[in-house]
């Protein structure tokens, strides 16, 4: 078969760990992978609706594709074809639409396209609960360079005031603990030095099981023969109590750098949004890992500018920070949502507030990285490279501290002894120690 396709994908890892599935189901039936800026035969398109925002930019890419090639057949997939599928059959062009269940179909679907050889008049919508099925088995056996997402829980049980992803992705499901055993097994074997584990609520991983938690998957992840570094997706931080922070220090290969999802530092704010913890718990959470693990750093998201957030409200997130210590933080500008309890609220923020929070949150959390990165001047760290320039490498540490530094032409090693020379606040330089022959 000679049928070109091109996967677009927007969104999240986990978003990135279906298409890498679903690429690789095209690949075992015999189809052409290309780049989707390319010419194809059939696009898929895995959709987000996080914000509204990224709907619009769903739709754009959809639109790209079909002008792209008018004649390709245009499949959707993913949370905004699982939330509005009406307004994605509505864009002419479009042949099939599914949403987050059974996401594979669309392979299927393909097929009964080009059997039957021309674009339908109408689209098939074959949209139904996104837990129908329970957890979709997907597996998959390559990755992008050094590194691998393996997609463990799918599903949201909050009610965060701002989100509509419950509604796309559903109840919380756990993928069978030997089927993430298995895959992390065989892309170790293939030669995969990072796993991280991601989920759309990585921190309910096993609520779903029997006796079964997230720490007790990594104990036995943590045991499979040549295993590199783990990598846990975002977390809540609800999850950070002293019987899980004790399960996992011991871990040899659990990499010292927790994603904690904060989304604020102000606990009228956090109580706003529903969120299941305040920062008091938050910040004895971080000190038990600090106290745990040694060397470990943090990393988080923090929304500004959610309804009713004064001044007072962003001096404590600010204040939070500061305390906090976080490696770096995406910080946002609260958007909004419809459908959302969070976007009928009053005291909504003017864009210019917004914007300027997000300035100041950015300058202090530059201010802490920079610190952070000084105090590695001098440290020889493990670094796994991840992109290359003519004799130069770049990569990241177990704790997330991105390095750059001079390799000798052609060294393509995946695992490098660094020893941190300089900072520009931004990424630590330092010089070659030695190469791990193994790699």
């Amino acid at each position: 078969m000679n049928c070109r396709v091109g996967i677009y994908t927007l969104g999240c890892k986990v978003n990135q760990y279906e298409s890498e599935a679903i690429a690789e189901l095209f690949s075992a039936n015999g189809y052409t992978l290309c780049a989707p800026s390319e010419t194809c035969d059939l696009y898929v398109i895995n959709t987000c609706t996080v914000t509204a925002e990224s709907d619009r930019k769903a739709c754009q890419f959809i639109r790209r594709a079909i002008h792209k090639n008018p004649k390709a057949f245009v499949l959707v997939t993913g949370c905004l074809a699982q939330t509005q599928p009406d307004r994605v059959a509505a864009i002419e062009g479009v042949d099939y639409i599914c949403g987050n269940a059974d996401k594979t179909s669309v392979v299927r679907a393909a097929q009964e396209l080009l059997t039957l050889g021309k674009k339908p008049e109408t689209p098939k919508i074959a949209v139904v609960s996104p837990d129908a099925f329970g957890f979709e088995k997907m597996t998959i056996q390559r990755f992008d360079r050094t590194r691998a997402y393996i997609k463990i829980e799918d599903g949201c049980e909050s009610k965060c005031t701002y989100c509509i992803i419950p509604k796309a992705r559903g109840s919380i499901r756990s993928k069978c603990p030997a089927d993430v055993i298995e895959e992390v097994r065989a892309l170790t074997e293939n030669g995969c030095r990072e796993v991280v584990l991601t989920g759309i609520e990585t921190a309910s991983y096993g609520k779903d099981l029997d006796r079964y938690s997230l720490a007790d998957l990594l104990t036995q992840i943590d045991r499979i023969p040549g295993i590199g570094r783990v990598r846990l997706g975002s977390l809540d931080p609800s999850l950070i109590k002293p019987a899980f922070v004790e399960r996992i220090a011991g871990l040899k290969s659990l990499a010292p750098h927790f994603h904690l999802s904060m989304q604020s530092g102000a606990d009228s704010v956090l109580a706003r949004m529903k969120r299941k913890y305040n920062t008091k718990m938050a910040l004895e959470g971080m000190e038990l890992l600090r106290h745990a693990i040694p060397d470990v750093q943090f990393t988080t998201d923090m929304i500004v500018g959610f309804p009713g957030e004064s001044e007072e409200e962003f001096q404590q997130t600010l204040a939070f920070v500061r305390a906090a210590g976080f490696l770096m933080i995406h910080v946002f500008p609260y958007s909004r949502r419809a459908g959302t309890e969070a976007d009928r609220m009053e005291g909504q923020i003017p864009e210019a507030v917004k914007h300027q929070r997000v300035k100041m949150l950015s300058q202090e959390q530059a201010s802490i990285r920079k610190r952070i990165l000084q105090e590695q001047i001098g440290k020889t760290v493990e670094v796994l490279s991840e992109t290359y320039r003519p004799e130069l490498a770049r990569g990241h540490t177990p704790n997330f501290i991105e390095v750059q530094f001079p390799v000798p032409h052609g060294c393509r090693n995946p695992i490098c002894s660094v020893t941190v020379t300089d900072t520009d606040g931004e990424f630590c330089y330092g010089e070659l120690a030695k190469i791990d022959e193994k790699g």
